[in-house]
């Protein structure tokens, strides 16, 4: 297949969708990746054909305050600028990240069939569950799902008016009104931190959590044999701050050692027991006895599927969702608000329960049972 998988810049959207590439590749197929130039140069060594994603840049019209709007009336002018590049790869297909919906629409517009990318749990609204975002489990009994009711109906006059907003982008760019979706969706996610729902759509697929690492590089461990505690600030701007620094001093005397993994300068002055970088996360794991990490779904999967327990210090976007979901699950600890003490008390928790890894082990185990993204779009493909 000619594919071209469309993303944009942020790690937990891009990440995934490089590690999708690399799997058509795999396969023997041609993606094309379309995304920010962050990532460009990562993934030409990836061995990914790869593009600019033009069309990112807010514009003096734009209000990134309305989320309705920057998702669709910036995905209606993203379609308009990729059209051009994209129609040159003559794609057979295209997957489009949900939250770059203009992939999608240009994919519409020339009418290719194209299937949507989430690198995290199904978030679409469900009947018998609460409103995504809000960390609950599904109501039991007549007050539970009296409870769930009301808050669908809170959260229902925004879905609507996203709706309206999505089918004005749509016509704006010259598609029908009516929305008739991707041909197959790709949840890229662990059963694990899945809910089950009555209301599954049919043409949603699991696939497992979509990893890739953006350097070779292996971070030093600082030296002795205490359990060493792997810190990952988040990506996304709407983390926690401080998570770092919190952990360093809620673990001055806990006899652990400490690796902070992260993208970006790593902080200066840290203790001998302590290390911090750039390095390859999925070998950090394999030395963690426990994550701190804002669960994000990119690091909280990376380390479920390494059966590593977490200490989740969730900020906002879906990460209090995804926290309450793995906590459910019996494999992470929720800090909220962030403290020194709360960071303390919960690692130790962790590392001297073993029931939580056996719950990460559990939730790593779920990944046998996912299905092939690159068979599942060829299906599409095939009709």
């Amino acid at each position: 297949m000619r594919v071209a998988v469309v993303a944009g810049p942020d790690p937990g959207h891009a990440f995934p969708a490089i590690a999708l590439c690399r799997r058509f590749l795999d396969a023997g197929d041609q993606p094309m990746l379309f995304t920010g130039t962050r990532w460009l140069d990562d993934a030409k060594k990836a061995g990914i054909t790869a593009q600019r994603l033009k069309g990112l840049a807010p514009r003096v019209e734009d209000d990134d305050m309305d989320a309705g709007r920057r998702i669709h009336e910036r995905a209606a002018y993203i379609s308009t600028e990729l059209l051009p590049d994209l129609s040159a790869t003559l794609p057979e297909l295209v997957v489009s990240d949900i939250l770059t919906a203009g992939g999608g629409l240009a994919a519409e517009r020339l009418d290719v069939p194209w299937v949507e990318l989430s690198p995290h749990p199904l978030y679409a609204p469900s009947k018998a569950l609460p409103p995504i975002g809000s960390g609950l489990a599904p109501g039991e009994g007549i007050g539970g799902r009296l409870r769930d009711n009301l808050m669908r109906a809170a959260t229902g006059r925004s879905i609507r008016q996203g709706l309206a907003q999505r089918s004005r982008a749509r016509v704006g760019v010259g598609l029908p009104e009516l929305d008739p979706g991707p041909a197959a969706r790709l949840i890229a996610t662990l059963p694990a931190l899945e809910v089950p729902r009555p209301d599954w759509p049919a043409e949603a697929h699991v696939i497992g959590p979509l990893h890739w690492e953006p350097t070779e590089a292996v971070l030093e461990l600082p030296p002795g044999a205490a359990p060493l505690v792997m810190v990952a600030p988040s990506t996304a701007f709407t983390g926690a701050v401080g998570m770092v620094e919190a952990t360093l001093a809620g673990l001055a005397d806990a006899d652990v050692r400490v690796a902070v993994s992260t993208l970006d300068a790593p902080p200066a002055d840290l203790p001998d027991w302590a290390t911090a970088g750039l390095g390859r996360q999925d070998e950090l794991l394999t030395h963690a006895a426990v994550v701190v990490c804002g669960a994000g779904h990119g690091l909280l999967s990376k380390a479920l599927l390494a059966g590593v327990p977490v200490v989740a210090v969730p900020g906002g976007g879906d990460q209090w969702e995804l926290a309450n979901r793995a906590a459910r699950q019996g494999s992470a600890v929720i800090v909220r608000p962030l403290s020194a003490e709360a960071v303390r008390a919960a690692v130790l928790e962790v590392l001297g329960d073993p029931r939580f890894a056996a719950a990460a082990a559990r939730a790593a185990a779920t990944a046998n049972d996912v299905d092939d993204p690159v068979a599942v779009c060829r299906k599409v493909l095939a009709g």
